[in-house]
């Protein structure tokens, strides 16, 4: 008998890297290991990493070089942008407007304001996981200083009306800055700041097939931002420190290889979704939550079943999936995202997130499913009310 199949569908939490990523980080670690802000000939082979990997990422946004400002990944990222706008900006207002299923980065961000005397707004979501933009609308006031609003959702998918919700936002003023944390969506999208009107957007790198502690922010050339960190200058002393110039130049070439030929990457993951949701629904009591949602993210919830039980069980069969966010996995808390979204009590401890990646095949699929096929029936029996 050969080897059993490893079948990895946990790329929302991480991905595998690129073998030209890792390649070019072994050359920078090895070769081009200057520090960036050094004079000499070294440190000048290490800025130019840099310099490519803000090129790189800008072309894929159509944004400046000058507006791509480095951090340690996208909780950081996040965190530059909601707590660094809130400070430079409280003279104007000190009010905030993000969802109640943004990923922790955010909401934990969000609450440190509100213990520091800012009014946070956290808008509801449909049963489809979209925020109501009529709340949006009657949320807004003279002291509302940013908006913050996810992509798409890293649990179940769903993704956001940006550009409505963007646009309603300006039409009520325009100074009112608006972020996104497009973590799950960049690389996956094509995403226009300029052209949509987002004046802050987080991304990171292994989210993408890069490397993990590394990440970027999009910031408008007229946002104000207060640093979090202080140090050295670097980055124009918005995110001082010496710069992770591997972990930078693997982002980069992450960037753009994550882009090349994307229609066909996107194509051949909407293919296998669609099958294997169509495949899942003829078992009994299954829900799948988000059906039209984000290209890669199934959400699926297994009546009968705790998700724990399953996931340990598709473990064993070498199929790794997970029980929603990696991050929020950490705490003991119910899934705050699938309970905003009114899920049915019989699907809230048993929901799986399998996430696909381009590396994803048909046979892997085909093994998961079969594997669920005999599991998920074999466990509800054995399973007591």
């Amino acid at each position: 008998m050969g080897e059993i199949m490893e079948v990895y569908l946990d790329n929302s939490a991480t991905t595998k890297v690129y073998d030209n990523v890792k390649e070019l980080m072994c050359t920078v670690m090895s070769k081009d290991y200057g520090n960036p802000s050094s004079l000499h000939k070294k440190g000048i082979q290490a800025e130019n990493h840099i310099k490519k990997a803000k090129e790189r990422i800008a072309k894929t946004l159509k944004v400046e070089t000058k507006e791509i400002v480095f951090t340690s990944g996208g909780t950081e990222s996040d965190n530059l942008a909601i707590i660094g706008v809130a400070y430079a900006n409280a003279r104007a207002g000190k009010h905030l407007i993000t969802t109640k299923i943004e990923h922790s980065a955010i909401i934990s961000s969000m609450s440190y304001l509100e213990e520091q005397g800012f009014r946070i707004t956290y808008l509801n979501v449909d049963e489809q996981g979209l925020v109501c933009l009529e709340e949006l609308k009657q949320a807004l006031c003279d002291e509302t200083i940013l908006v913050s609003l996810m992509y798409l959702n890293n649990e179940v998918g769903a993704i956001q009306p940006i550009q409505e919700a963007v646009q309603i936002v300006k039409e009520y003023k325009p100074s009112i800055l608006f972020h996104v944390d497009a973590i799950q969506g960049y690389g996956k999208y094509n995403i226009y700041p300029k052209k949509i009107g987002i004046d802050l957007l987080s991304i990171s790198a292994h989210k993408i097939h890069g490397p993990k502690g590394v990440g970027a922010l999009y910031s408008g050339e007229k946002v104000k931002l207060r640093p979090n960190i202080f140090g050295g200058g670097q980055q124009k002393n918005v995110r001082p420190g010496t710069e992770n110039v591997a972990g930078i130049a693997g982002l980069g070439l992450a960037v753009e290889s994550s882009y090349t030929e994307l229609d066909a990457k996107v194509a051949k993951m909407q293919a296998l979704k669609e099958y294997f949701i169509t495949e899942l629904k003829k078992m009994e009591d299954v829900k799948v939550h988000v059906e039209n949602g984000a290209v890669h993210i199934i959400s699926v919830g297994f009546a009968g079943i705790k998700s724990e039980v399953l996931l340990h069980t598709l473990e064993e069969a070498n199929i790794f999936v997970s029980s929603g966010s990696a991050c929020s996995s950490n705490h003991a808390k119910g899934n705050n995202v699938l309970t905003a979204m009114n899920v049915e009590a019989k699907y809230l401890d048993s929901t799986l997130r399998f996430s696909l990646s381009e590396f994803t095949t048909q046979e892997e699929i085909d093994y998961t499913l079969k594997t669920l096929y005999n599991y998920v029936p074999m466990l509800r029996k054995y399973t007591k009310h």
